[in-house]
């Protein structure tokens, strides 16, 4: 008989996804897929590469991508870049699976947080470290309700 109440189970990491048609938020779980920190932002166009890369060092088991909508929930007008990003993600590394997340409001959070947290004005500028907080919090938001 096994004695599993020293065992760790080790899971892969999750990636989330804040996708812009210029720069994409990204972040990440550790691998007993607890905490979310952000990782970087990377150039849109650099992001398969960057993804590659990546997955030579880590194992991630699955990708959340956010979800934009309007206030009445339906799809808002962005969604229509995120889908062609969505099909690629998909063909590119079919084994890892893909789970969306209502981004709605994660920019004004990640910009109030900015504040909250003492940034000074011109870090709270960084649209890149808004597109890493903002994909925290939409790997938070999974992580909470899953």
């Amino acid at each position: 008989m096994h004695n599993f109440k020293n065992s760790v189970i080790i899971l892969g990491r999750i990636l989330a996804f804040d996708f812009g048609e210029k720069r994409t938020g990204i972040a990440v779980t550790d691998e007993l897929q607890i905490i979310a920190s952000g990782l970087t932002t990377v150039n849109t166009k650099q992001l398969f590469s960057f993804l590659t890369e990546y997955l030579k060092n880590e194992t991630v088991e699955l990708f959340i991508v956010g979800e934009p909508k309007q206030l009445n929930n339906t799809a808002s007008e962005s969604e229509q870049f995120i889908q062609p990003f969505i099909k690629k993600l998909s063909t590119t590394f079919p084994k890892i699976p893909i789970k969306r997340v209502d981004e709605r409001f994660t920019s004004k959070m990640a910009f109030q947080s900015m504040i909250d947290s003492g940034l000074k004005k011109k870090q709270r500028q960084n649209k890149a470290l808004v597109d890493e907080i903002s994909a925290t919090l939409i790997l938070q938001s999974y992580l909470y309700n899953k």
